[in-house]
């Protein structure tokens, strides 16, 4: 150690002791601001934290790189000049299908799980099994995960916090709606709507089940929009659903409908049509 003053010595040994660093690595940082103990342990732990981000987001931008160069049938691009979505080199920030496929397989999500849709909605992917790169490295940022093991337990986290978690189900499913519509279409296909319910609205794969002992909830919705003509969910409907889903679920007698509430008309139609199964249209009161 270069000769230092008794009191730099006992500075440096003090930030040793706080910091589990070098000698020399203390006498650096402290030299850097003046000798001043506090200051400098704050630029270490900065420095510090500001290193191990930008290696987790280099491990985070390895694994995005391993799956978007995965193609079942790599084309060869020097006889081939149209831009191919699957193609790495023309897609450099975009992982396909494919390659989400086996990603979600890696980490031990499945496809029909609602959990699926809840590690797009963490990487904001921009459409149904597809993930860009600054969402899907921003999102596993913010989780804290850089390994695909990392990410497969934060996956099993999610999946059994999705059900009971009121907010981020709610989350998830409002994410679902935008990535589930055909391109260019503002509304969501009564098909993909339906698909979509059946997983969210059921607890196999993952979601909150409606149907209860009393009550057909989901079959009966689904039931009812069929015979409406299957027509396209907007966003309003889409989102008032499942707020229609919890409330039956706290009082399936409707004592918290209103018919002067601001719900969809759907909705308003759906409660009579529930009330004619149950045998009760001509005694229903609305309060």
């Amino acid at each position: 150690m270069p000769p230092y003053t008794a009191a730099q010595k006992q500075t440096i040994q003090q930030f040793v002791a706080l910091t589990d660093t070098k000698d020399s690595v203390a006498a650096k940082f402290l030299k850097g601001v003046s000798w001043s103990l506090e200051r400098a342990v704050d630029a270490f732990y900065s420095n510090t934290a500001h290193a191990n981000q930008q290696s987790s987001r280099q491990s985070v931008g390895h694994i995005f790189d391993e799956y978007r160069g995965t193609i079942s049938n790599p084309i060869d691009i020097s006889s081939y000049t149209d831009f191919n979505p699957e193609n790495p080199a023309d897609s450099p920030d975009t992982v396909g299908i494919e390659g989400a496929m086996k990603y979600l397989g890696d980490i031990d999500v499945q496809l029909d799980e609602v959990t699926c849709l809840g590690i797009m909605e963490l990487c904001k992917c921009p459409a149904m099994g597809e993930f860009n790169r600054e969402g899907f490295l921003t999102g596993w940022r913010e989780a804290g995960c850089d390994t695909t093991t990392k990410m497969s337990s934060y996956a099993a986290t999610l999946r059994a916090k999705i059900p009971t978690d009121a907010e981020l189900f709610r989350r998830v499913y409002r994410y679902s709606f935008p990535i589930s519509r055909m391109q260019g279409q503002r509304n969501l296909q009564f098909d993909l709507a339906a698909e979509q319910w059946r997983l969210f609205f059921t607890a196999d794969r993952g979601g909150v089940p409606w149907n209860t002992e009393s009550t057909p909830w989901l079959d009966w919705w689904l039931e009812f929009l069929e015979g409406r003509g299957k027509k396209p969910v907007n966003k309003d409907l889409w989102e008032q659903v499942e707020v229609f889903m919890r409330k039956t679920r706290e009082d399936e007698a409707f004592g918290w409908w209103s018919a002067d509430g601001a719900w969809p008309g759907a909705l308003d139609d759906f409660v009579a049509f529930v009330q004619g199964k149950r045998g009760k249209g001509s005694e229903m009161e609305l309060s």
